[in-house]
């Protein structure tokens, strides 16, 4: 075993981490690596500042690109630490990461890493996912509990999340700054950023799935009849909105979509119910005013003939790691 880490291992990991999802696919993250440690920058210039105009979303998805590289990284066979907002007065410094050989890599580490490639968002409608109930405890321990609160909403909430989803999108109705950066962001890819139209879903899919955002419509299709939404809905929460608290929210979430995806099923990250404050307040007051909610995640299964979906485009490699010289000595 190397004991010490070389660019070219942490740019195949940075290669990997690079499909975390993010809102729209904007990719909010920059990485540099000096030689010493691994230092995570968040990108001001990919924040949606009509949708997430307090940069908290940006936060989260940081903080999914994080535990994404440290997934990459341990497969590879190097243990990280984290010391997150390591300089008080650059907020768009989120992270630095040190490193030392692991001793071994597990098998948990392996098929995690191997998961990254595999998930992505699928807005259409899931069927139940089986075998829940021994899964659940286990999705549990995927995380530090001190991270973030994951709460697993009975069935019999889900009148009210569709109530909350249609007062989501009820105040953003006459919204055009809101319509017009989200027509941005969807339905094309701008230098290898923002959602396809491969990846949206019909109205009559999309009616299917009463949680969902309501995006920009693809054209009329009925894929997956048969299925209407049977998902399990998670709330990824923390006790406040401080930036550290939800940059690790961002990290036990990556957790909890990779370790589904280890487990078989299908993963939906929903946001649009914590973005205005109406909304967010009847999903807390759901959750039992004890949590700050910061997104929700539909999982389930597909069915067995589903067709593959072509992957996301993502940003290359240059654009969100560079190589940079070792700090000076004084």
């Amino acid at each position: 075993m190397d004991t010490q880490l070389t660019a070219e291992v942490v740019a195949t990991a940075a290669s990997l981490a690079g499909r975390a999802p993010s809102l729209h696919n904007t990719q909010p993250w920059h990485w540099q690596f000096d030689g010493r440690a691994l230092h995570l920058y968040s990108v001001p210039d990919r924040m949606l500042t009509v949708t997430d105009p307090g940069g908290r979303q940006l936060l989260l998805s940081c903080g999914i690109a994080l535990h994404h590289m440290r997934s990459a990284l341990a497969d590879l066979g190097w243990h990280t630490t984290v010391r997150r907002f390591p300089s008080p007065t650059r907020f768009s410094h989120l992270a630095d990461l040190g490193f030392e050989p692991a001793p071994v890599v597990t098998e948990a580490e392996h098929a995690r890493a191997q998961a990254i490639s595999r998930r992505f968002t699928d807005r259409l409608p899931f069927g139940a996912p089986g075998g829940w109930d021994e899964f659940e405890p286990l999705l549990r321990t995927c995380f530090p509990p001190d991270d973030a609160v994951l709460d697993v909403l009975p069935g019999s909430a889900e009148p009210d999340l569709a109530r909350i989803s249609r007062l989501a999108a009820g105040l953003r109705r006459y919204d055009s700054d809101y319509h017009a950066e989200l027509h941005w962001w969807t339905g094309h890819v701008v230098n290898e950023a923002g959602v396809p139209r491969t990846a949206l879903i019909s109205a009559e899919e999309r009616d299917r799935v009463p949680v969902g955002r309501r995006m920009p419509a693809a054209e009329d299709t009925a894929r997956r009849p048969d299925t209407h939404d049977e998902s399990r809905i998670l709330a990824v929460s923390t006790d406040s909105d401080r930036h550290e608290e939800i940059l690790r929210a961002g990290e036990a979430l990556s957790a909890v979509l990779l370790e589904c995806t280890v487990a078989g099923y299908a993963t939906c990250t929903l946001t649009h119910m914590t973005e205005f404050e109406p909304s967010r307040a009847e999903l807390r007051k759901l959750l039992g005013d004890r949590v700050q909610p910061q997104a929700l995640v539909r999982v389930g299964v597909r069915p067995a003939d589903t067709e593959p979906v072509p992957p996301t485009p993502r940003l290359p490699l240059q654009e969100i790691f560079e190589v940079v010289p070792p700090p000076t000595r004084w």
